[in-house]
């Protein structure tokens, strides 16, 4: 076997090697890239994504509160506030708002992914960071649950370089 061949094969490398399964997360990513082109598509006239911004972003993310299932007691609810209701209600089923933030997340990456400039990213535009916020306090109304938000603590170092840098969630 030859040097480089050798080099090739301990680094990974090959001709016939198969591209390996994307993970979970970048699957996912792909098939919201996709939902959401197709969604512009069938837009009246169609929206080409050179011209999408984030009234088009705004408008898909209130379009699939029709495939949510996450309970949000509306305000004249009398389960309005209360994190476990004693009986059903009519209040409407929309997508929670952690499922939104992830949604986000994973589309502003394919964005950019897909050669769109971080200028002009309509999924990272102020008005959906507005939206998603206001979508989470009021889901955490709705439920009586309050909205805590996640404290970043530092790990105390001692004298391990490897766990100075490192930090965790409480």
């Amino acid at each position: 076997m030859s040097r480089e061949r050798g080099k090739d094969i301990a680094e990974g490398s090959s001709e016939n090697q198969q591209p390996a399964t994307p993970s979970r997360y970048e699957s996912q990513k792909r098939r919201d890239w996709n939902t959401f082109g197709q969604y512009l598509k069938n837009q009246r006239p169609p929206v080409p994504l050179s011209q999408c911004n984030s009234n088009h972003v705004l408008d898909f993310l209130r379009y699939l509160d029709q495939f949510g299932k996450t309970k949000v007691h509306l305000q004249g609810c009398m389960f309005y506030g209360q994190p476990e209701p004693p009986a059903p209600c009519t209040c409407p089923l929309r997508q929670a708002w952690g499922s939104l933030d992830a949604l986000i997340g994973r589309l502003r990456a394919a964005y950019e992914e897909n050669g769109g400039t971080p200028e002009t990213n309509p999924f990272a535009n102020a008005s959906i960071r507005v939206y998603l916020r206001e979508v989470r306090d009021y889901q955490a109304k709705a439920r009586g649950i309050p909205h805590k938000k996640k404290k970043k603590q530092q790990i105390s170092s001692k004298g391990n370089d490897e766990s100075s840098s490192a930090m965790q969630f409480s």
